[in-house]
Order: structure tokens, then C-alpha cells, then sequence
């Protein structure tokens, strides 16, 4: 017998691996004889592409790693002691481990589902109980984008909260001690407001002005200093002005919180809590403030509750979906987190504790205190008195210093003067690094006097007093095994995609390959400074040419920004575009937004935010655009028009076969097209955004492109724009000639990231991009094949086709006393995330399953669903009670199945065994039904000691 040569198995073998046997299967589900039958009945003729996507060839994965790793090479790690928010610092290997490269934590969805997500959800309240304590404020969010988007997002949230006696005030004030992007990033986000920002010397401030409405100061101060803005605070607060501090949670273990003196908003980055520079992202955010601005907090909060027991749970609280139900109203755009970084950064904390976290604050500011004091000895001017981590040296000869440095490995700050040098230590700094940087600078010092003179010189009224992480989490997990416990212990409580398939619609939870995340920890792309010299970092600019060449071809358009880190900051970012275009041509009064009202809830809140006027068109009672509508308010807002935002398929999961004519109307009329990539995932290889007729475009990498979700973050949301929109997009205070604002903190958006998309397009090529998008369609149809005899179907095309997703309509099972909620519950007790509730119509469900998903799997989802439907038939018909039932109940815990008092009118095993595959492999959720309500009313969003709230919660029940 011959030994065949076969070629080696190709990537998008295993990213979508349907044999020919299972193809044909699903195929004859569907009714088409082939797959190119159904992409015809499905996509539009009109708006296919002419020819394949032009990509390089597909690579293996071992080949791909190998050539990755040759590309990461060209990045040249230096010592960094660039500072401005971001620091080296060691990830503890038990975190990264069991957390950054764990599937279970980043493939896990946004916690809407709370039963099923009490892990994240614990982690998350622990971020927040960490952050609270060291700012010393009432209530911290979940975390937000980076920190000056955090700073941002103060700014107007304080304008929103201006008292009646500055309702005319209209000026901010940021101290020109804050970091360079934050000033950047807030004054872009300032000007579609009309909201004047005015930088200067915070010491010479006139709180009196009557048009100052708010102060954004830095603590410590981007240069180093430390200012005790008590006073400044206080007096601020007797004019109506509202202060907000821009913090360093590291620094806030030895300095007295920006609470303690006054501060009405705190924001800042988790980043130096254990999570790698990646050349800019992701890190977590945070945003703490006063107990009475609850309710105006951007972003999620966690705050504890009750379960259907009794017993203490934690949700999603306020904030929750807020675009959704307020849409052009909402306070904010943001409908994220970076919870996998807030994740790690509050581990962080629970692993080292208040004691070690201060030891590592003061080892830090030890060092700092030895190379300061070093150069004072040898005759070298400071200009910082007191500091923490940063100090700022005046310098003769600064290009000869530069070069000094760049030989020895390591990266300084240049500031603009040409005279001063920025220094700034963190964690991963040793004193032998000390030694090396000292002589650096030509100074050769006695070390040991050095050290013995060591001590804290800061004003008594800067030294922290107060006790902060006093809850038994942060004083218990110290050793390795317990760590690994805990971590453990929450991860169980979790369901994510290494459960079972996650079918949430216009969420896109795709398979994130091992290949594509192994590279997101190397070093050559994690220790990486965003400001790092681009000679430093060419690796990353390849990887940035390569991945805008490919998503350009993908697109169509001519270039693509990575800066926008979220798919609601690339919508910002898209109509900033819109905006300066008109701009240019003396169009400044085109302001409308034309939104139809099935658009995701972000798209009218963000065209808030870039200053637009927000008009809604309707939908047709097939849930496409009402055409005649849109007809009818291009031409009434003609002279206005400033653009159309669009999703494509629509919301509805359909090709709407309008969509051409819909473009050229409202180019017509003088707009342009914004479309919501959202639904990217239908369109790659088989039409595009510019095919189309769309103008810029944002991507959700983590979505269509395989970044994971983390559990409701990280994201990226990068934009396309055609050839006249180029000179618009965002630029950023590091380049040499900025023409547009910063939308991000960091020049590359949450940049660690882009290798995992760019991993993804290379090993697929694109053939195998194209096919994935055929087989998502194809497994969309399927499902819809299999429920459509037991669930109505809302929407469909021409041809009775969906596109990637499909609606199903629960509103009907109303009369029985049956909510789309009961079914999402239930579909915990067989092992499943429930699909998008409510939206794009409320009482409906929204299935998307993804090309990856094996008929197997999506046969074991589509019989829970069906189950469930004979549950609901068992209360239409009267066999089950209205309101004690097994739906009504739904989910079930171990704790209730084996609870001697079971009273229930159906058995044991119906809750928690519905269908023999459950028997196999059962997930158990953590808690029963939470109750939301509750939670509302008693807000607590900190740690609270579990045995006391079980207490505190009995009584309240009683």
C-alpha cells in the first residue's frame, strides 16, 4: 500500500470543519442543492462582489506562528520610563495563566445573563470595591475605554449636572499638568458639544469665572509633581464648580485619595495592576464618583441583589442596556467594558492585598527617590519637589542624553522644551536598573548613602491616612493555591463558548483559535510603550499595513483607522469623519442624522455625541427601511442632511434589497452613509460596505474578526472610509502633523489585540473568509429550517431566506403568562446562553449562531428550544399552572433540585435534566432568578461581607 503525500490541514478546516457528509445535510435541511444555491436566494445580485478577495494566501498555523514570530521580532523591547499612564509591571503567572490565556474568562459574553455569570460578576464588584477604596469615593462603574475617554466622559457628565446657577456656563478646565492624550482626547469630544476647553496652570485658576462650569486636574500630575488640591476643591465647590481628578491607583496607596479632599468625579487607568503596555491597550478604566450621581455614571455598574431564594446575588444594575431604552437620550454611547482587564486588575489586587500592593508603591517610589536624590547630589536641577513614581529633570545637552540612552536600551520622555526630561519607574524597575540609568546620565553615585538617606518627605497632608481593601477578599488569596482556587471557584460559575454555543444575534460570538491568541502575550507586542520611537516598534507598523491592507480589500475603502477601541467608539469616531468633511465644505450647518428605528441603540447616542441631530425614519412592516419615509425626510432635511446610519443585513437579519437606492438617495441629497458594522459577519467575501454605497464603515473586530469577547470586553472598532473621507480621520497628539483629534488614549486604540484579527485573516485567506460567511448564512438558515414549525420567524427576505440571524417572535406566548425572559432563563437548565432578548423588537429573540458551530451542537440548541416550546404548550393548554411552573421557576440550582422541601408541581429531574444530552454534560447554575428590582432599590456596588448581607437580606425579605 502507497503512502499518500496529503497537504497539510488547513486553518479554516478547523474553523468551520463541516465535512461533505454534514454539508450535504444541512444543505438538504435548508432546500437548496448547493451553497452558492442559497447565497443566491439570500444576497442580493445587485450588490454581490465582481471578483474574490484579493488576500495572500492562507497559512497553517505552525507556519503562521513562525512567520508571527519573525514579524514580532522587529519590535525592539526598551526599558521604558515614558510614564504618561502607562507602565511596566509584572503580571502575576498564576493571573495570566488562569485568567489572560484561559478560555473560559475570555470567551465569556457581557453578564446580561446574570444566573450564568456570577463569576465575572464577583470579579467585577471586586474592581469596583478596589477602586472605591483607593479613590476614596461612594461608587465606582465597571470599568470604561482608557483614561482619557474616562476623562472625557467626565467632562460631560458634570456639564450634564450643572446647578441652575451655571446653567449658562460652558468652559472646562483642564490643568496643563494632565496628560498630553487626555487633553487631546477631551477636547475632541468637547467640540461637537459646543463645550469650550481651556488648558492652563491650575494654581492661577479664577474660580470665580463665571463660565467655568468644571476642572480636570492630574494626581500625580503628568510631570510628577504632587499637589494637594484640597483647597483648590473647596473653593471650586463654593463657586458651582464640579472638580474631577484624573488618578494613579498605584500612587493612591501612600497619597491621600482624591476623595478625601473633595473630588466629585475620580478617573484614571487599572492598567499598572498587572496588565501589559500593548502599545496602548486594552486596559480597564476606571470612574468613581458620589453616591448622589448614581444614576448619571457612564457605563456598567455591578451591584448586589437576591436571587428567587433569597440569597445574595450580583447583576448588572441602572446602567443596564441604557442606548437601548434612552437611545438618543442616553448620557453616553458606551455599551461596554473592559471586563477581562478589570478582571485581571482586580485580581491583581486580591492576589498581592493592601500590604503588598503598598510595599510595591513604596519599592516604587523608593527607586524613584534614589535615582531623584542621585542626580540632586551630582549637581542636576529637578523640577518636580514632590513625586511619587515621576520626576522631571532639567538637562543640558538632550539629544546627547537621547542617544545615550537609545544605546543603552531604555526610553526617556522628551518634552516639547528641548531642556527637560520626563523619568518614570514602576514595578518591573530594579535597583540595578537604577545603577544603569544613573549612569545614563553621567552620574556616579554612593549607593549606599543613597539608599540609607531614603525616606518620605511628602507634606503630611499627602500622606494617606485612611485604610482601604479591608474586605476578607483582598486578605485571603496571597499564596499560589489559594489563588488558583478562587480563580477557579469563579470561573465555575460561569458559562462561556467552552461550554456550548453562545447564539446571541448581532453579537457574533465566534470561535477565538488558540493559534490566533497565543501571540497577544509575547512580549515583543505586550511590554511595548504606545509612545515607544516607531524606529522601536516595526513590527507592529507591518502589522498595521498588512491589517489595513487586508480590511481595506474586505471593505473596499481606502484606508482604515485602528484607533477607535470599541465598536461604539468607531461609530463616534465614523460621524467625527461625517462632521469634518462637511466642515471642509463650508457645510457646518449640515447636522442631521437620519437613524431608522430599528437601529442598534449606540448609533443615535453616538450622533449625539458628535453633535448631530437625531431624526428617526420608520420600518416597514417586513423590518426593512420604509423607503417612502426615508424619501420623505431626506427631502424635508435636504439642506441639513448630514448623513444616514445604516446596519447591513439590518437589525432584522435581512438583506434588504433596497439598500443601493437607499445610499444613493442619500447621497442625493448631499450625506453620506455610515454603516454599523455590526453585522460584518454576512457580508465578507460575498459584497462590502463601499459595494454597497456606505461612505465609512466601523468593523467589530470582536465580532467579525475573532477578538474575543472577554466577557464584555476587550473590543476594537476600527473605521473604513472612502478616498474623500481620508484626510478626516483621527489623528493624535503624537503625530507630527495632527490635523483631527484623538478619539483614544493611545495612537492604535487597544493595539495588543490587532494580532489576533490579523492572525485570523491570515490563516483563513480569502477563500476561507468567504466561506466562513457563507457557512454562518448557511447555519442561520438551518436553525430557522428546524424552529420555523414551532416558533413564528419575524423576518425574512424575498425568498424566505435570513441572512446571518433571524428573529424569533415569543410575544405571542404574552396571553399564557409566558415572557421572553422565562425562555431565556430556561435555557440555562439545558445548558444554554440565551440569545438577544428584546431587541431589535421587544418580546423577540435574536439567534445568530456563527459558521464554527458543528451541526451537533446546533441540533442540541435547536432541540432545548423546541422542549421549551412544549413547555409553553403545557401552560397554553392548562397542564401547567400560569405562574408555578417550570419556565416560571426556570433556572434551577443544585442547591433547589436537592432541597428536601420540594413542592413543585413538576419533577425533579424535568427542571434539571429536560433532555438526555443534559444528563451528560450539565451546567449548573450558580444562583436562581435574580431579582433586578431589588437590587435598584438597595444599591450597593462594593463588597460587602457575605454573611452580614445574607442577614441584612433575610430581614428585608421578612
Amino acid at each position: 500500500m502507497k503512502i499518500v503525500l496529503h497537504q497539510q490541514e488547513s486553518f479554516e478546516q478547523r474553523h468551520h470543519g463541516k465535512d461533505q457528509a454534514e454539508l450535504a445535510g444541512l444543505l438538504d435541511s435548508v432546500g437548496v442543492s448547493s451553497i452558492n444555491e442559497l447565497i443566491d436566494q439570500t444576497v442580493p445580485a445587485a450588490i454581490r462582489l465582481a471578483q474574490p478577495l484579493n488576500l495572500p494566501a492562507p497559512r497553517s498555523e505552525n507556519q503562521f506562528l513562525a512567520d508571527f514570530r519573525k514579524l514580532a521580532q522587529q519590535n525592539k523591547v526598551y526599558k521604558s520610563y515614558i510614564g504618561t499612564g502607562y507602565y511596566d509591571t509584572l503580571t502575576p503567572n498564576v493571573i495570566l495563566r488562569n485568567i489572560l490565556e484561559n478560555p473560559a474568562w475570555y470567551t465569556a459574553y457581557t453578564p446580561y445573563q446574570a444566573e450564568i455569570a456570577q463569576g465575572r460578576l464577583e470579579a467585577l464588584l471586586n474592581f469596583q470595591t478596589v477602586v472605591s477604596d483607593l479613590t476614596g469615593m461612594e461608587i465606582a462603574n465597571a470599568s470604561l475605554l482608557d483614561e482619557a475617554t474616562a476623562a472625557a466622559e467626565a467632562m460631560t457628565m458634570l456639564h450634564s449636572l450643572r446647578p441652575a446657577a451655571k446653567k449658562g456656563a460652558n468652559t472646562f478646565f483642564v490643568s496643563e499638568r494632565c496628560h498630553p492624550q487626555t487633553i487631546d482626547v477631551v477636547r475632541t469630544r468637547a467640540t461637537p458639544l459646543n463645550i469650550d476647553v481651556r488648558v492652563g496652570d491650575h494654581r492661577t485658576l479664577d474660580v470665580t469665572d463665571s463660565a467655568v462650569y468644571g476642572v480636570l486636574l492630574q494626581y500625580p500630575a503628568s510631570d510628577g509633581d504632587v499637589f494637594d488640591y484640597t483647597d483648590l476643591i473647596a473653593a471650586a465647590h463654593e463657586n458651582n464648580i464640579f472638580t474631577a481628578v484624573a488618578a494613579d491607583l498605584l500612587a493612591l496607596t501612600l497619597l491621600t485619595p482624591p476623595g478625601e479632599m473633595g473630588a466629585d468625579v475620580v478617573v484614571g487607568s487599572a492598567q499598572r495592576f498587572g496588565v501589559p503596555m500593548g502599545y496602548g491597550g486594552p486596559h480597564a478604566a476606571f470612574f468613581a464618583t458620589k453616591d448622589a450621581y448614581k444614576r448619571q455614571i457612564p457605563g456598567r455598574i455591578i451591584g448586589v441583589s437576591v436571587d428567587a431564594q433569597g440569597k445574595p446575588a450580583l447583576r448588572m444594575a441602572l446602567q443596564t442596556r441604557e442606548q437601548h431604552i434612552r437611545r438618543e437620550k442616553a448620557t453616553s454611547n458606551i455599551c461596554t467594558a473592559q471586563v477581562l482587564l478589570a478582571v485581571m486588575a482586580s485580581a491583581y489586587a486580591v492576589y498581592h492585598g493592601p500590604e503588598r500592593l503598598r510595599a510595591i508603591a513604596e519599592r516604587v517610589h523608593g527607586l524613584t527617590k534614589m535615582f531623584a536624590t542621585a542626580l540632586r547630589w551630582n549637581g542636576y536641577e529637578l523640577a518636580t519637589e514632590n513625586y511619587f513614581d515621576t520626576v522631571t529633570v532639567r538637562v543640558d545637552d538632550v539629544e546627547s542624553l537621547q542617544k545615550t540612552a537609545r544605546k543603552a536600551g531604555v526610553n526617556l520622555r522628551y518634552f516639547a522644551d528641548d531642556a527637560t526630561v520626563g523619568v518614570s519607574f514602576d514595578e518591573a524597575k530594579t535597583y540595578e536598573d537604577v545603577v544603569q540609568l544613573l549612569d545614563v546620565f553621567g552620574v556616579c553615585a554612593d549607593m549606599q548613602a543613597v539608599t540609607e538617606s531614603l525616606e518620605f518627605t511628602w507634606p503630611e497632608r499627602l500622606v494617606r491616612q485612611s485604610e482601604y481593601l479591608t474586605h476578607p477578599v483582598f486578605n485571603t488569596h496571597h499564596t499560589e493555591h489559594e489563588m488558583l482556587r478562587y480563580l477557579r471557584s469563579l470561573e465555575e460559575k460561569d458559562l462561556s463558548l467552552v461550554h456550548s454555543m453562545i447564539s446571541l444575534g448581532s453579537c457574533t460570538m465566534k470561535l477565538n483559535a488558540t493559534a490566533e491568541m497565543i501571540p497577544v502575550t509575547w512580549p515583543e507586542f505586550g511590554k511595548m510603550h504606545p509612545f515607544a520611537p516607531k524606529d522601536q516598534t516595526a513590527g507592529y507598523q507591518q502589522l498595521f499595513k498588512d491589517l489595513n491592507n487586508w480590511l481595506c480589500e474586505i471593505t473596499g475603502f481606502a484606508a482604515m483607522s485602528m484607533q477607535p477601541n470599541s465598536g461604539a467608539q468607531g461609530e463616534y469616531a465614523g460621524l467625527m469623519v461625517i462632521r469634518a468633511y462637511h466642515e471642509s465644505r463650508g457645510d457646518s450647518h449640515r447636522n442631521v442624522a437620519l437613524i431608522p428605528s430599528s437601529a442598534h441603540g449606540t448609533n443615535p447616542a453616538s450622533a449625539v455625541m458628535a453633535g448631530m441631530k437625531v431624526v428617526i425614519t420608520k420600518c416597514d412592516e417586513r423590518g426593512n427601511i420604509d423607503l417612502a419615509d426615508l424619501r420623505a425626510k431626506a427631502e424635508q432635511y435636504s439642506s441639513e442632511l448630514s448623513c444616514l446610519m445604516v446596519t447591513y443585513p439590518s437589525t432584522h437579519g435581512v438583506f434588504e434589497e433596497s439598500i443601493k437606492e437607499i445610499c444613493e438617495l442619500i447621497h442625493e441629497h448631499g450625506g453620506q452613509v455610515y454603516m454599523d458594522g455590526a453585522n460584518m459577519n454576512a457580508q465578507v467575501g460575498l459584497t462590502s460596505p463601499a459595494n454597497i454605497g456606505a461612505d465609512v464603515c466601523h468593523l467589530n473586530l470582536h465580532k467579525t474578526f475573532c477578538i474575543p469577547h472577554g466577557g464584555g470586553g476587550p473590543g476594537m472598532g476600527p473605521i473604513g472610509v472612502a478616498a474623500h473621507l481620508v484626510p478626516f480621520l483621527p489623528g493624535h497628539v503624537t503625530e507630527e502633523a495632527q490635523q483631527q483629534g484623538a478619539v483614544s488614549a493611545a495612537p492604535y486604540g487597544s493595539a495588543s489585540i490587532l494580532t489576533i484579527s490579523y492572525a485570523y485573516i491570515a490563516m483563513m485567506g480569502g477563500e476561507g473568509l468567504t466561506h466562513a460567511t457563507e457557512m454562518a448564512i448557511l447555519n442561520a438558515n438551518y436553525i430557522k429550517s428546524r424552529l420555523e414549525g414551532h416558533y413564528p420567524i419575524l423576518y425574512t427576505g424575498t425568498n424566505g431566506r435570513c441572512a446571518h440571524e433571524m428573529i424569533v417572535d415569543c410575544r405571542p406566548f404574552k396571553a399564557s403568562g409566558v415572557e421572553v425572559e422565562d425562555i431565556a432563563k430556561r435555557l440555562m437548565d439545558y445548558g444554554f446562553h440565551a440569545p438577544t432578548m428584546s431587541f431589535p423588537v421587544p418580546g423577540t429573540m435574536m439567534i445568530e449562531p456563527t459558521e464554527s458551530e458543528s451541526k451537533a451542537e446546533i441540533d442540541r440548541f435547536c432541540d432545548a428550544l423546541i422542549s421549551i416550546r412544549e413547555e409553553i404548550r403545557e401552560v397554553e393548554e392548562g397542564r401547567a399552572d400560569k405562574a408555578n411552573n417550570v419556565l416560571k421557576h426556570a433556572p434551577h440550582t443544585a442547591a433547589v433540585i436537592i432541597a428536601d422541601n420540594w413542592d413543585r408541581p413538576y419533577s425533579r429531574e424535568k427542571a434539571a435534566f429536560p433532555l438526555p444530552y443534559v444528563k451528560a454534560r450539565k451546567f449548573w447554575p450558580s444562583v436562581s432568578r435574580v431579582d433586578n428590582a431589588y437590587g435598584d432599590r438597595n444599591l450597593v456596588c462594593s463588597c460587602v461581607p457575605t454573611d452580614a448581607y445574607a442577614e441584612e437580606v433575610a430581614e428585608a425579605v421578612q
